[in-house]
């Protein structure tokens, strides 16, 4: 089997992708050297390569949803969190410190440290981005992007009990070709982007691609006059691919981003008055956020702001052992910075701030024989190994520029208000090896199993700091107590130092632990393909998570305890068919997840109890998914093509979970469901093209998505000290519907196209997280009405 650098074939102008069907809708015109401006007809096939080999998206006996580049600048997406856009099932929330969470099925991981191993994995070009954090720029200038659900381990790097996202970058071409995207937007926002592709010599081609946003702030102070929201972003990639000779490929993929962006205020909806309400002072008449997009209020001078870069390179070789089997190997090395500064509490007091800082390096090398055996069986055998190390400060605010130090709050008049910070550092490593194997049967059966071996470590050693000598204080005042209860010597601790109260052992200190696992990942499955058109699949499935550690405000040791790592036993049935000669595509499954340990943010009471209940990780004993899906795909005439996505999900807490909610109230959460997992989710497209001239065609479109309510904690959302926050809406996130339009004209063949653009055109309120920031509740809104215009030339 020849397993070279296949790009896969795609219509440029790809306006359906299929949403996991086998096929994609192609646009009238093509900018093909090859080929005119002849009108498509029907769906065409689209090939993928989510089993590591490229088969038609209809031969894959998973949920596979595929995009292309095309697809993605037609909806505006320039980003992972728009991707439910086009994707049910997936959802994004941005966490109150610039976190991404991603979400597939209901299954997520949401913790807002930079070392927080996600359920969804993500890949460049099958290199892992380990991270969520590191995946802002991997929507530069795609082929197409793969998004696999359920549980993936037996042939990804990265074990993941969610799902995984595969980026597919444009490759060099054989011929030499430029490319200019221009757009430009409601609040000033510009984006501007190109590629240089073609050859160098008979054996070496390369691809240069950049984007760069600028603008766009929308948000508007309700206090006082003052905007926020701006973008600074620029990504880059050179792709280089070198084929000495016709058994040997290789390439290097060079990309990065420098995230300067502004970063997103949040609206206040409520006052949690907990303990003493006289201390929260001016805080405690603070008017309410109005209920717009566009609203919200942060400190002045402490405007959110991010000064982020990251930088990876990817070295890929493929060599032919012989005519039916491929060795390949994939190299990454990643070096990410981070400096944030956070206003997560939606007022313009000094209340709540950070500054974060952090830095990841992270090495992976993925070494695996492919091919075939005889005629029936397709195999792959590999090992993998990745070594990560993430160094994470939160330093609390306020910061005052004026004299580099950070100050206390102005809201209240003392204590409990401290000046810290506070860090983790880790280490991660993780050593597997797998194999999967498909063998036919016969012409109408096939059979399918994988296996992953997976071995990993973390070493930690964190702690909460002392910044300006209040807090020690304190903690040398409160062990000296207890210890001198216990019959111990008084101890000291000084600024500077770590406060984090040390449980039994009653000596304070840097935290160190260290947590080994191991576990086997599986997948069987069979397909039955009753003829070309037809697909019916049946896969039962285990998939993991690794443990994790997380980074927060560890008053006692006791929170650093790590979670354990999770699991998932998955099943599902589904159905591919293309129907009346190709002009209707029909994709259907049920799945069932049975899910052990969820890993989820809650709360713990140490030991001995001297603080009440604190913020830490759990496992969820015992909890499951289910639901079904549906794509629908349809031509009908030629130049008019719909799709059609929507998830159904019901999620629950199925055994008795014991734990306290996020204001403070003890509680079973059994019988409840998942945060961020929305019972229905829909997406749908349509577009018609038609042909004005020999040289000229107009189209227009549109796009609808819905998310159902959900919530952002566990149990329910308005389990709140007060009517009047619970009248507000508490921790809920409500349903919303947004729609886009889209109209144009293509020229020239496809050569120019111009595109007028308009998102959210009724101006939907929506908000897709809200948390409680110690003495606040808030949410994070949307993006309100945007329009504007775009051109892309292509020579």
């Amino acid at each position: 089997m020849n397993n070279k650098f296949k790009a896969c074939v795609f219509v440029p102008s790809v306006i359906l992708s299929g949403l996991g069907s086998g096929i994609v809708q192609a646009d009238t015109f093509t900018t093909s050297k090859a080929n005119d401006s002849n009108r498509s007809r029907g769906l065409e096939e689209i090939v993928v390569t989510a089993q590591k080999r490229s088969q038609s998206l209809n031969d894959v006996p998973l949920s596979v949803s595929a995009v292309s580049g095309d697809q993605l600048s037609n909806l505006g997406i320039s980003d992972v969190k728009d991707l439910a856009k086009a994707i049910p099932g997936f959802t994004y929330t941005e966490s109150a410190f610039g976190t991404p969470v991603y979400t597939l099925r209901g299954i997520g991981f949401y913790d807002t440290s930079l070392g927080a191993k996600p359920t969804v994995s993500v890949y460049l070009d099958e290199a892992p981005l380990p991270f969520s954090i590191l995946t802002r720029g991997a929507t530069l200038d795609l082929e197409r992007v793969e998004v696999l659900k359920g549980p993936q381990g037996t042939l990804f790097g990265q074990n993941a009990t969610g799902g995984a996202i595969n980026y597919i970058a444009a490759k060099p071409t054989d011929y030499f070709e430029t490319g200019v995207d221009l757009s430009y937007a409601r609040f000033d926002e510009a984006i501007i982007g190109g590629f240089v592709s073609g050859p160098i010599s008979d054996t070496l081609k390369a691809r240069f691609s950049i984007r760069s946003e600028q603008g766009g702030g929308f948000q508007k102070s309700y206090t006082r006059d003052d905007r926020l929201g701006d973008k600074d972003f620029t990504t880059a990639r050179l792709l280089v691919d070198f084929e000495p000779t016709d058994s040997l490929r290789l390439g290097i993929n060079l990309n990065g981003f420098i995230d300067k962006n502004e970063g997103q205020a949040a609206q206040l909806r409520g006052i949690v008055a907990l303990g003493d309400p006289g201390r929260l002072g001016n805080l405690a008449t603070y008017p309410i956020a109005p209920e717009d997009n566009q609203y919200a209020d942060w400190t002045p001078g402490q405007d959110p702001q991010r000064d982020n870069s990251f930088y990876q390179g990817i070295f890929r070789a493929e060599l032919d052992i012989s005519n039916d089997m491929t060795i390949t190997s994939i190299t990454a090395y990643s070096d990410y910075d981070h400096d944030t500064d956070v206003d997560p509490d939606g007022v313009a007091l000094r209340d709540y701030f950070y500054n974060t800082v952090g830095t990841i390096k992270s090495f992976s090398e993925e070494l695996r024989l492919s091919g075939t055996l005889g005629n029936k069986t397709e195999f792959i055998l590999g090992v993998n190994y990745s070594h990560e190390r993430v160094f994470h400060q939160d330093n609390s605010g306020p910061y005052d520029d004026s004299t580099s130090a950070y100050q206390l709050t102005d809201i209240g008049f003392g204590p409990p208000f401290f000046v810290y910070d506070q860090f983790t550092k880790q280490t991660f490593e993780n050593k597997a090896v797998f194999a999967n194997v498909d063998y036919d049967l016969n012409d109408l059966i096939t059979l399918h199993a994988g296996i992953r071996y997976t071995d990993s470590t973390i070493d930690f050693s964190g702690c909460t700091r002392d910044t300006d000598g209040t807090l020690a204080n304190l903690f040398t005042n409160l062990l000296g107590a207890i210890r001198g209860g216990a019959g111990l010597d008084p101890i000291t601790i000084n600024q500077g130092e770590c406060v984090t109260f040390p449980g039994t052992t009653l000596v304070p200190g840097v935290v160190v632990d260290k947590l080994s696992e191991d576990n086997v990942s599986w997948r069987l499955g069979i397909d039955l393909k009753p003829d070309e058109d037809t697909l019916v699949y049946a896969s039962v499935s285990e998939g993991y998570k690794s443990g994790s550690y997380p980074t927060l405000s560890a008053t006692d040791a006791y929170q650093f305890n790590p979670v354990t790592q999770e699991s998932v036993l998955a099943y599902e049935v589904g159905l591919k068919a293309t129907m009346f000669d190709q002009k209707m595509q029909f994709n259907a499954a049920i799945f069932y997840y049975d899910y052990s340990d969820k890993q989820l943010k809650g709360r713990v009471i140490a030991t001995p109890d001297v603080f009440g209940p604190l913020e830490a990780l759990v496992n969820i004993p015992e909890s499951s998914a289910q639901g079904a899906e549906i794509q629908l795909d349809l031509a009908p005439i030629d130049g008019l093509r719909i799709t059609l996505g929507a998830t159904y999900l019901e999620t629950e807490i199925t055994d008795d979970f014991n734990n306290i909610t996020s204001y403070g109230s003890a509680r079973n959460f059994k019988g409840s469901e998942f945060p961020y997992a929305p019972e229905w989710q829909i997406a749908a497209d349509a577009q018609y093209d038609w042909i004005l001239t020999d040289s000229m065609g107009a189209f227009v479109g549109a796009n609808l998505s819905y998310q159902s309510e959900t919530k952002a904690v566990m149990g329910n959302p308005l389990d709140t000290p007060s009517d009047a926050l619970s009248a507000a809406g508490g921790l809920s996130i409500d349903e919303y519907t947004l729609v886009d339009a889209r109209a144009g004209l293509d020229m020239e063949g496809g050569k120019y196209r111009l595109t007028l653009f308009a998102r959210n055109i009724f101006d939907e309120y929506y908000w897709t997280n809200a948390t409680r920031i110690t003495d606040t509740t808030v949410r994070y809104a949307g993006t309100p009405r945007t329009f504007g215009i775009g051109f892309n030339a292509r020579f």
